[in-house]
């Protein structure tokens, strides 16, 4: 069964997704970011700037054009969990479950302090454990 981790009250979420996937990445794990276009888009950009030193090795999915590359490519960021390579990580970046998430070996959620992300993530929270998963939660931000 698929294992949830949940990320709450992150205060800065984008610099906290780029260094969770930098420390994923480091582990060697394969993570599939899915969400919302422009989310990924900023995600992306955020990616390739926020160490100058350092490489987050990621693809932006957008199509089977690049489909050569996705093999090679430890994080893959995409709209559905449908198109990802990987199914070791699932990491949901959306307000709601992701779709064929129970084919993944583990799911993160990060949630920020925004109201209305804070109300969908405890949706997402209750949804999972009704459905049997088990579910860890790490407060990041008090």
């Amino acid at each position: 069964m698929t294992a949830v981790s949940f990320y709450t009250h992150v205060p800065e979420r984008l610099s906290y997704l780029c260094r969770l996937l930098r420390k994923a990445q480091q582990s060697g794990a394969k993570v599939a970011v899915v969400g919302p276009a422009p989310l990924l888009d900023r995600l992306d950009a955020a990616l390739w700037s926020f160490e100058p030193t350092e490489f987050v090795p990621h693809l932006r999915w957008r199509g089977a054009a690049q489909s050569g590359l996705l093999a090679v490519t430890p994080i893959v960021l995409a709209e559905r969990a449908g198109e990802q390579p990987h199914r070791e990580v699932l990491l949901n970046l959306g307000p709601d479950l992701p779709e064929d998430f129970e084919q993944f070996q583990r799911v993160l959620e990060v949630v920020s302090r925004e109201p209305e992300q804070m109300q969908a993530g405890r949706q997402r929270f209750k949804t999972y454990k009704a459905m049997g998963h088990e579910v860890t939660h790490h407060e990041v931000g008090a």
